[in-house]
């Protein structure tokens, strides 16, 4: 038996290879790999003594000869293959172990210029594993350092053989990393280009979910290869329940809301939509507003914090059903108060890098994906016009903050608010002008008076009827993108009436 080493990764190899030898297996290595092969006492053929030929090019050829690669793909059960390895004194491999040089690390690393990057795309390797995954029927392909128990085990328990199921799943893991590998290196030559012709992005499995949107459905939560951060990166659960794939949604959801408030901030988010979003001077006032924004719809929903939580608040989210919390900190004994509710699901987040402004957004549709750019614009008030009426610095400020919610909210959507909380939001209506309706109803509905509030609208009023029924119930200011054409009869409605209206010539769709 007869196994190939090349491997960029070195953590656990020199224990991988030692229980190879003892099962049998000739080692054949390459470059480094020879090297910490050879310092952990173990007995080897370095690459260049099999093919006859030195490392040439600085390294950048080793492996690729016929006598790596037809000992790889031969198929022994082919007269004619075993016949051709005979002729030419080739001896079979029966394990290939690739692992390949980090190209997506390297990206994050400022001392590696345009060359240095080049030098770090693996060619050998990828061609290393692709055959020996291709020939799963005799060879084993191994390229992750946490499959190497699992071979040496079925190894052990078959006398030196292995089922072809571990085989099969194998080759998917190697082409799954090849591809993985070669989508990186497209992406990175493909910068500055918005939208290439052919799209190829990847992902990792990071987090096996409780169930999908349903509970008889299956899910899984994977991260973007190469992104710089990710809904779960540097996020531990410090108690709760298994996360489910609403759970994750609707985090999401609230936490694009929150990056948008530069004040201490709460989003309560329920089915994927905000309910309730509060800015104030501390923490604990925010998440006061956003309960109070819409108490019943934030039952059972997700809470984002954009501070840390001490005990007092924690009393108070204690008090709650939240499903899921997530702030950048907790102390100890908050942790202890919260304890009391062992199944919500309590995040505590350390990220401390930027989202990355370049991040695509996806939609699955049938057969295909829909890519877009991220709507990351954020509302500062610099390109928007006042068509009518004054508008005082704080009623300003309540724009602004209603247009921030409005922009993550599914349309048609509308957002009520007044002094940093929201206090009534209709989303996902197929009219504005229900919309409006539902958002007046909510806010009524919890007693909040909507005199001098403000709203936000994520798309312009096709016709005055929707600002009329704000008008008519107190709302002050208005804040849309305009374009529509009736401008005109929408911007007259509000002038008889003494309000004041904003176009922002941004529209923020989101279905």
């Amino acid at each position: 038996m007869r196994a190939l080493i090349s491997a960029y990764d070195r953590r656990g190899l020199q224990a991988f290879a030692r229980g190879l030898a003892e099962l049998g297996f000739e080692l054949v290595a390459s470059g480094g790999t020879a090297t910490e092969l050879e310092e952990g006492g173990l007995s080897m053929t370095r690459v260049d003594d099999v093919t006859g030929f030195p490392e040439l090019l600085d390294g950048r050829v080793k492996t690729l000869h016929p006598r790596i690669h037809a000992g790889i793909l031969a198929r022994r059960d082919r007269d004619e293959d075993r016949a051709a390895l005979a002729e030419h004194g080739i001896e079979p491999f029966d394990l290939v172990c690739v692992n390949l040089y980090p190209f997506e690390l390297a990206l994050d690393r400022p001392e590696l210029d345009e060359d240095g990057l080049i030098e770090l795309i693996d060619v050998g390797g990828p061609s290393l594993l692709r055959a020996a995954a291709k020939n799963f029927s005799s060879v084993v392909a191994v390229c992750r350092a946490e499959d190497y128990d699992v071979v040496l085990g079925e190894l052990r328990a078959g006398g030196g053989t292995t089922s072809p199921e571990l085989r099969r799943r194998l080759a998917a893991t190697a082409f799954a990393r090849t591809a993985a590998y070669e989508s990186a290196i497209a992406r990175w030559f493909q910068r500055g280009e918005d939208f290439p012709q052919t799209f190829v992005p990847s992902f990792d499995r990071t987090l096996d979910l409780a169930y999908g949107e349903n509970p008889h459905q299956q899910a899984a939560y994977y991260a973007e290869r190469g992104a710089r951060t990710h809904l779960l990166s540097f996020v531990e659960q410090l108690q709760g329940k298994p996360l489910s794939f609403n759970n994750l949604s609707d985090l999401s959801a609230a936490r694009l809301v929150a990056q948008e408030l530069d004040r201490p901030a709460c989003v309560i988010v329920k089915h994927a939509n905000p309910c309730g979003v509060g800015i104030a001077a501390t923490v604990e006032e925010s998440y006061a507003k956003a309960l109070a924004a819409d108490p019943v719809s934030a039952y059972g929903g997700v809470v984002v914090l954009s501070g840390a939580v001490e005990s007092a608040l924690a009393e108070e989210l204690a008090g709650q059903f939240v499903e899921v919390l997530f702030a950048p900190a907790f102390d100890r004994q908050a942790l202890e108060i919260l304890a009391r509710k062992p199944s919500m699901r309590v995040l505590e987040q350390r990220e401390q890098r930027a989202p990355d402004e370049d991040e695509r957004d996806y939609r699955r549709v049938l057969g295909g994906l829909l890519v877009q750019s991220r709507d990351r614009e954020q509302a500062d008030g610099r390109s928007a016009d006042v068509v009518c009426g004054e508008v005082a610095a704080d009623r300003w400020d309540d724009l602004l903050f209603a247009l921030r919610v409005v922009k993550h909210v599914s349309s048609n959507a509308i957002v009520i608010a007044r002094g940093g909380q929201t206090l009534g939001i209709g989303a996902g209506q197929t009219s504005r002008v229900d919309a409006v309706r539902l958002a007046i109803e909510k806010a009524r509905e919890l007693g909040h008076p909507l005199e001098g509030a403000v709203l936000a609208s994520d798309a312009f009023f096709p016709f005055a009827d929707g600002p009329q029924l704000a008008l008519d119930a107190g709302i002050a200011a208005f804040i849309q993108p305009g374009g529509s054409k009736r401008d005109e009869e929408v911007i007259e409605a509000v002038v008889r009436a003494g309000a004041a209206m904003v176009f922002t010539h941004r529209r923020h769709f989101r279905h």
